[in-house]
């Protein structure tokens, strides 16, 4: 049995077919060079309306930027009292930038950009490697054009370095699958690559594990033996290129490094495999503001209906279907195909990836957003690339048409029922969708059977890829052309329509809070609903409300949440009087002011550029510092204010934060500064 994967066979070295072949290598590497520019033009169009995105994250690029202590652990502030709530390798990316570049929001989310633009890149090659140049034009575009994508590759979010690394390695395996001699040093470096995928975004870089490893032990060339010995290093590479970091922070006296966010015990191990780790999957995580544990709220119920409802739908789901329909095209292509054939490798390799993810996405029982869906992006455009590829190549066999045709039809109605969630918006589109693909899917029926000259042929063949291509990516393009120019900030940002109604609010941030939290609901009830910016735990201080209640203007530019001084207003809920409190008053503190949670402390840090003790981490739930800690830091003179009123997503905040605030109102003065409440902490009361 022959197959159709085999890469472009060498080119003769002279004659016509010489000038065909390098036409055809050229026009390849244009097309190439297009959507990587293309792609380019897309992420880095309007990227300062964005802002500060993710303002947690924000604060620790800043502090990153001038406290090489800051950078190295990934705290919060530039006197390193606590770390964020991940490990820092995404925050040293942008922490570099800023060094280079001054701390800005060009600087920060210019590299998430362009690490989509590398990401669509690896994709292309390791597509095209296997199959062809329009494989892998095809697959890079799915991941460019897919909404989440978009949305993540334009934020401060870890998410962005964490595919870029595991695209990477999944090129290193498809590398050591194709190599005999070599084979051993891209497998070390595939498990270098999700080493340092784990030092962004913990254990969720171990999901393509199981694809990565059986791919290589089924498919790789050495003898099984040295796939086995190659794949041992390739493990061991991963725990070096992971466990270093990891080994420092552990071995290294409490005293001489910050607190460890989102740990109860001060411990990097313990966020590892508790917070971040397990407790993802159990729904136990220590405290967090509540996991899921199978209740709707973060992610809604468990099961495999998640991914394609709700509010994960829009964000990754229009071509999953089609993913799954071609993952099971190429294992019946490779049919009883050598152990080394290509498409059954790949097709463990990529299907594998999105199973795994897939799978551990739709059943996790811990926290879990809308943006995580990112991981599947990369998989799904492999795979459909590559299925299209096969099937097309085959389409004169009534199977593979009948096949295509059949995943067309899919994909179009899929297409259809996601863009009916959203009747109000651009309620033409979800019809062009539909129809392009009825007519794709006759025409790919039709076609081989006309008798038509070679050049008509050729033209029909282009027009009905054209249908083919409107039906498939009308959609998501439509939904990151949306994204795009629109506003995103915030902890939990979403990729759809402001006139969305499946759940989120409105503007570009749609974030929301914790059910039971503050406000009345996840996303708000509603269009406009209050839950983005409610009312909250901490009562209704300046900003709010804001404009980002009624989903006008500025509404993505909101960090929502609670009441208090951030209210809904960000960066421009801290006012300039306040700004010029901290900053006149922080000469001889190691913070010039101290807030509850991460989310209050946040935006005085970057308003001000001075460090901002975040009382409780990024929940106010860390028992960090305790109360008597508090004392002394404020009896040593190191804390100058104390900023009232910041509850972000700290509406459950634990007791030693309460504990704090508390003492802190019974024995100093309140003033009022720019509608916030502050206490000076050199003053008693």
């Amino acid at each position: 049995m022959t197959t159709l994967l085999d890469p472009v066979e060498a080119s003769p070295r002279s004659g016509p077919r010489a000038l065909v072949a390098s036409y055809s290598i050229g026009r390849d590497k244009l097309l190439y060079g297009g959507l990587l520019l293309l792609t380019a033009i897309a992420y880095l169009w309007g990227l300062s309306r964005n802002g500060y995105a993710n303002e947690y994250y924000a604060a620790a690029v800043q502090a990153g930027s001038t406290s090489w202590k800051a950078w190295f652990f990934g705290s919060l502030d530039a006197s390193s009292f606590i770390t964020v709530d991940k490990t820092p390798a995404a925050l040293w990316v942008m922490g570099l930038s800023g060094r280079i570049f001054g701390f800005s929001t060009w600087s920060m989310l210019v590299p998430e950009a362009l690490m989509g633009v590398a990401s669509v890149g690896f994709v292309y090659v390791s597509v095209r490697r296997w199959f062809s140049a329009n494989a892998g034009l095809l697959a890079g575009a799915i991941l460019a054009l897919t909404p989440v994508a978009v949305l993540m590759f334009r934020f401060n979010n870890p998410d962005a370095l964490l595919i870029l690394l595991l695209c990477a390695g999944a090129w290193a395996i498809t590398r050591a699958i194709d190599s005999d001699k070599y084979a051993v040093r891209w497998m070390m470096l595939a498990g270098a690559l999700v080493g340092f995928g784990f030092l962004t975004k913990m254990m969720q870089a171990f999901l393509i594990l199981p694809a990565f490893g059986l791919a290589y032990l089924i498919a790789g060339k050495p003898a099984l033996g040295k796939r086995i010995v190659h794949s041992v290093l390739a493990l061991i590479s991963l725990i070096v290129g992971a466990g270093w970091w990891i080994a420092i922070v552990e071995l290294m006296p409490a005293s001489a490094r910050p607190y460890i966010g989102g740990s109860q015990n001060n411990s990097i191990l313990e966020l590892t495999l508790g917070y971040n780790g397990l407790g993802r999957l159990n729904g136990n995580e220590t405290g967090s503001v509540g996991g899921g544990t199978g209740r709707a709220g973060w992610g809604g119920a468990t099961g495999l209906q998640r991914l394609f409802g709700g509010e994960f739908g829009s964000q990754i789901a229009w071509l999953l279907p089609a993913a799954i329909l071609a993952t099971i095209v190429l294992v019946v292509a490779a049919g009883k195909a050598s152990r080394t054939d290509r498409t059954r490798a790949f097709a463990v390799l990529w299907g594998g990836w999105l199973v795994v993810t897939g799978l551990t996405f739709s059943y996790m029982q811990g926290i879990i957003h809308s943006y995580y869906m990112i991981a599947l992006a990369p998989a799904i455009g492999a795979l459909v690339g590559a299925a299209m590829s096969v099937l097309w190549r085959r389409r004169t066999e009534w199977l593979p048409r009948a096949t295509l045709a059949g995943g067309v039809l899919l994909t179009g109605g899929w297409g259809f029922a996601l863009l009916n969630q959203t009747p109000t918006w651009q309620p033409w589109l979800r019809w062009v969708v539909l129809l392009t693909g009825v007519l794709g899917a006759g025409a790919v029926m039709m076609l081989p059977e006309l008798k038509l000259g070679r050049t008509t042929a050729r033209r029909a063949g282009v027009f009905a890829g054209v249908l083919l291509a409107v039906s498939a990516l009308a959609g998501p393009a439509a939904y990151s052309v949306d994204t795009i120019s629109s506003a995103h900030a915030g902890a939990l940002p979403s990729a759809r329509p402001s006139s969305g109604g499946m759940g989120g609010g409105p503007g570009g941030m749609r974030m929301g809070t914790p059910p039971g939290q503050n406000g009345t609901g996840q996303n708000g009830t509603g269009q406009n609903g209050t839950g983005q910016n409610g009312t909250g735990q901490n009562g209704t201080g300046p900003g709010a409300t804001g404009d980002g209640a009624t989903g006008n203007g500025s509404a993505g530019r909101r960090t929502g949440g609670g009441g208090g001084f951030l209210g809904g207003g960000g960066i421009s809920g801290v006012s300039s009087e306040l700004i010029t409190l901290l900053q006149n008053g922080s000469e001889g503190y190691t913070w010039a002011a101290a807030a509850v949670t991460a989310n209050g402390a946040a935006p005085l840090q970057i308003a001000s550029g001075e460090p901002v003790l975040a009382i409780g981490g990024f929940n106010g739930t860390d028992p960090a510092p305790s109360l008597a800690e508090f004392k002394e830091l404020v009896a040593q003179g190191k804390i100058h204010y104390f900023v009232g009123g910041g509850g972000g997503m700290g509406g459950g905040r634990g007791g030693t934060s309460n504990e704090i605030a508390t003492w802190v109102a019974e024995n100093f003065q309140a003033q009022t500064v720019g509608g916030t409440t502050v206490y000076d902490l050199t003053t008693d009361n």
